[in-house]
């Protein structure tokens, strides 16, 4: 790690991830043969790579220009001007944000302040308020990260390639008050990134479920869940009506007819964990994939890449992806599909 924040060179990307999992980022641009540099805590920067989507990345930009040093009016001024040169004239959702670090979190009122300097010099016309509408807006994200050590790096990502439509892909849940565990708000961003999610009258299957967190969540959107754990789940939600609780070892249970949606957050073995998923997608058991893959050992990449190719080629699962969200911890969230 560098002993201060570096500046990243334009035309590179820069990539944000958790702290401490800066190795596992660089090791994973390393196999794509995207030269990375550490810029910093939870900064990599690499080369452009076609396709690339890092599972330890939190969000990823091209960087227009990298500022050091200079006033916060002079900083801001160099950044609008970095805006205005992007390709296409907007619209844009600027984002200030901070690594996601003690030493980052620091400047997160300076960021504010650069972001509102920043957005007052653009045209109001080419403005996105909305994330959320970023994607239907055909807009450009614009991350303007304000590091450590006076590095200020402007990039930018069309909002239909982003990685995340959440500013450094801090992407925060709230935590309902009837949520029986923090899983929750991991389902809760899992879901927020996919196009659709379940609904009315979906029947899924939450496989390792006690007490019930993602439970909880899939009901609350009207869902009809089979909750498969030998531990009991919360009181209200046993006594759901549209929960089933089959009490019995998620390895063992087979479905009585295909689900909706398979979700699955066990504290169990990686591996072994992925050959249960890929049995429900080779046996055509469910259409859709959510699921929590837990990575306690120090070398991850070698078995996240055993995971991947269990699910897709042993599973047949498609459009496979494998990210670390934020509300992660030593973990990934995996989503994918089944077009039969």
């Amino acid at each position: 790690m560098p002993a201060q924040t570096l500046a990243a060179r334009a035309g590179h990307w820069l990539w944000t991830c958790r702290a401490g999992f800066e190795p596992h980022l660089y090791e994973e641009l390393e196999w794509a043969g995207a030269h990375p540099r550490l810029l910093g805590e939870a900064l990599v920067e690499s080369e452009t790579v076609t396709g690339l989507s890092p599972a330890f990345a939190r969000a990823g930009y091209r960087v227009v220009v990298s500022l050091t040093g200079g006033t916060p009016d002079a900083v801001a001024e160099a950044a609008a001007k970095a805006v205005r040169s992007l390709p296409g004239g907007g619209p844009w959702v600027v984002q200030s944000f901070t690594p996601d670090t003690p030493r980052g979190n620091t400047l997160a009122a300076p960021a504010e302040a650069m972001e509102a300097a920043v957005r007052a010099r653009l045209p109001p016309e080419r403005l996105v308020d909305d994330a959320q509408r970023a994607r239907e807006a055909g807009a450009v994200l614009v991350g303007l990260c304000m590091a450590p050590d006076g590095v200020t790096v402007v990039g930018a990502v069309p909002a239909r390639e982003a990685l995340s439509l959440a500013a450094g892909g801090r992407r925060r849940m709230k935590r309902a008050g009837e949520s029986p565990s923090r899983a929750a708000m991991k389902l809760e961003e899992a879901l927020d990134g996919l196009a659709f999610e379940p609904g009315r009258g979906d029947v899924c299957v939450d496989l390792g479920a006690a007490p019930g967190g993602w439970t909880q969540r899939l009901v609350s959107r009207g869902a009809r869940v089979v909750a498969v754990d030998p531990a009991r789940l919360m009181p209200e939600l046993a006594a759901n009506k549209r929960v089933q609780h089959v009490q019995e070892s998620a390895f063992a249970y087979a479905p009585e007819e295909p689900a909706d949606w398979l979700f699955c957050d066990m504290a169990w073995r990686p591996l072994e964990v992925a050959q249960l998923l890929a049995k429900w997608g080779r046996r055509g058991w469910a259409r859709h994939l959510v699921a929590n893959i837990k990575l306690p050992m120090k070398d991850k990449n070698p078995v996240l890449l055993r995971v991947r190719q269990t699910l897709e080629k042993e599973g047949g699962w498609e459009g496979l992806t494998v990210r670390q969200l934020y509300h992660d911890r030593d973990e990934v969230t995996v989503t994918a599909h089944r077009m039969k």
